[in-house]
């Protein structure tokens, strides 16, 4: 930075490469250093050397000119307000508690090599590299959850139980998950290796095989007994640093809470009335059975991710230049099944800053050979386009006119969900989702994640059931209770179910997101009509808003309704 203006931008992408200098899981996924062999350092001196790297970033924030642009504002209040949520959690220790069914620093061992390209044999040669070094980063988390043991920090046994699980799973010893090779999720991944390398590939995978078996029997026998006596609820103070976390807001949770049974009793309604179209004088669980039993299914998972290929590529085409600009490489999304051992919700990844790797959708399968498609296409359009797909790629097609920080690393959660919830509402207004069978299925995902933010709540905060609510009125959520909640007013399996509990408690926060997001993005968005009348261009709109770059709940509606 010594031989340019220092700016907020400035500012931000040297964070940015400072922390890919650190942590290679994030310069994987941003497409940077290829070849780098190193695994996430999960010790506790890895986490305070990231934390480090934050605080030196503020200080350097603090002494800097004062912003007279105000990108660069929206850029220094993102990056301040990023980097003061993550070292809170940092300092309350939270690292040395984090065990939880998705997106936990165990799982990042993984995930690096799903970013890691896979064509040449120098590429290869760093997988086999980066396998060797499993090892290591599995001895440096159990060192910090043995430091978290110390200090009498635990996550709790349901969160332990579900991690054993996942990892039982990568090693190829679980039963029921998908046709591999029996060997792992490791030695399956090297399968499409290069026979030049296969004696590297092959004892690479073993060796990283049996470390993940290893730290699997050490949280099995050691860390889960300890975590007897702790509680699943996290409370109402770990809450409000979560929150912050996930949705760069000041969270008012009662009136959050209040909001969501006002969406949870305007949407029963309106899934009461689908339901009938679906299957005359039934309600909607029992529609809901019928179109699981009984309506379109696609069969095996070359033939499920190919249907998925297809909602998204007729989603670009259809929207390309009527409601979006869809163009280069933002039109490129791959459909992809999901490995065995991840958690139950669909999800998506983002392109690498050069594009050269893709954004791509996943559908864990959880064993199943026959995929019933009533949900699916109202997921995909939130998974993919007009969804996550569309907004994160036009975030990195528009880094270099913002920060490469703005569109990656200070993603704010809240906006990222709320904007494929809304894509999901915006293409039933549309009328992508006139189809009763599809309708009933965006609509019970937007009852769960109404669902979400009461239960989220509730179960942390162990608030009361409203009187007026219909179920068990004046009870203090408890998981049983969720659980009992999710099945009676949501379509979803009860694998799904399960998984979806255990993420709430083991990832506090982020879930209710996805509504309030939602909500910031309507808000923002009528905001502007209003302001705009006539002129109102909800095209342009839409350019404009998926080109702002990410921003936390706080700011998100003030900027949306300004375009």
């Amino acid at each position: 930075m010594a031989d340019e203006k220092v700016t907020p931008r400035t500012i931000a992408d040297h964070h940015l490469d400072q922390v890919a200098a650190h942590d290679p899981l994030e310069a994987a996924w941003l497409g940077l250093h290829p070849g780098d062999e190193r695994q996430p350092d999960l010790s506790p001196e890895g986490f305070e050397a990231l934390a480090d790297i934050a605080r030196r970033t503020l200080r350097t924030l603090d002494t800097a000119p004062a912003a007279e642009d105000p990108a660069d504002r929206a850029c220094a209040r993102l990056l301040r307000e990023r980097l003061t949520a993550e070292l809170a959690l940092h300092d309350a220790g939270e690292n040395f508690r984090q065990l939880r069914n998705i997106g936990a620093h165990v799982h990042h061992v993984r995930e690096i090599f799903t970013y890691m390209p896979t064509v040449t044999d120098e590429d290869w040669a760093a997988v086999a590299g980066r396998l060797r070094n499993v090892p290591a980063a599995l001895d440096g988390y159990r060192a910090t959850l043995t430091e978290g043991m110390a200090r009498g920090l635990f996550a709790a046994p349901r969160q332990a139980a579900v991690v054993i699980d996942q990892l039982t799973a990568w090693t190829g010893e679980a039963t029921g998950q998908r046709a591999g090779t029996g060997a792992g999720w490791f030695a399956d991944f090297v399968a499409a290796g290069p026979d030049r390398l296969r004696g590297d590939l092959d004892a690479a995978a073993g060796q990283a095989t049996a470390a993940v078996a290893e730290f699997r029997s050490w949280l099995r026998d050691s860390y889960a007994p300890a975590t007897a006596d702790t509680p699943d609820a996290v409370g109402r103070d770990r809450y409000r640093l979560a929150v912050r976390h996930h949705t760069g807001a000041d969270v008012d949770l009662d009136e959050a809470y209040a909001w969501a049974w006002s969406e949870f009793h305007r949407t029963a309604a309106e899934m009461r009335a689908e339901a009938g179209r679906v299957l005359p004088g039934a309600g909607a669980l029992d529609a809901m059975d019928h179109l699981e039993r009984h309506g379109h299914r696609v069969a095996g998972e070359e033939g499920i991710r190919d249907w998925l290929q297809q909602i998204m590529d007729g989603a670009i085409e259809a929207l390309d230049g009527t409601h979006f600009d869809i163009s280069g490489p933002v039109r490129q999304v791959e459909s992809r099944i999901a490995p065995a051992g991840s958690a139950a919700a669909p999800y998506y990844s983002g392109p690498s800053l050069d594009f050269s790797r893709p954004g791509r959708t996943y559908l864990p399968t959880l064993g199943r050979d026959a995929f019933p498609t009533w949900q699916l296409v109202s997921i995909w359009y939130h998974e993919g386009v007009p969804g996550h797909h569309l907004q994160l790629a036009q975030w990195v097609a528009v880094a270099d006119r913002l920060s490469r920080y703005q569109s990656t690393l200070g993603m704010v959660s809240a906006n990222v969900e709320g904007w494929a919830l809304y894509a999901e509402r915006l293409m039933d207004d549309l009328g992508f989702l006139t189809d009763p069978a599809h309708r009933l299925g965006f609509l019970d995902e937007q009852m769960l994640r109404t669902i979400r933010v009461i239960i989220d709540i509730g179960m942390h905060l162990g608030l009361p059931i409203p009187a007026d609510s219909g179920y068990h009125p004046g009870e203090r959520w408890t998981p049983e209770l969720a659980t009992e909640f999710m099945a009676t007013y949501n379509g979803s399996p009860a694998d799904m179910r399960g998984s979806e509990i255990a993420r709430y408690l083991g990832w506090p926060g982020q879930a209710i997101g996805y509504k309030l997001g939602e909500r910031a993005w309507l808000e923002g968005r009528e905001a502007a009509r209003r302001r705009q009348g006539a002129a109102f261009d909800l095209k342009a709109w839409h350019m404009k808003a998926l080109s702002l770059g990410s921003l936390g709940l706080d700011d998100l509606v003030d900027h949306l309704a300004a375009l």
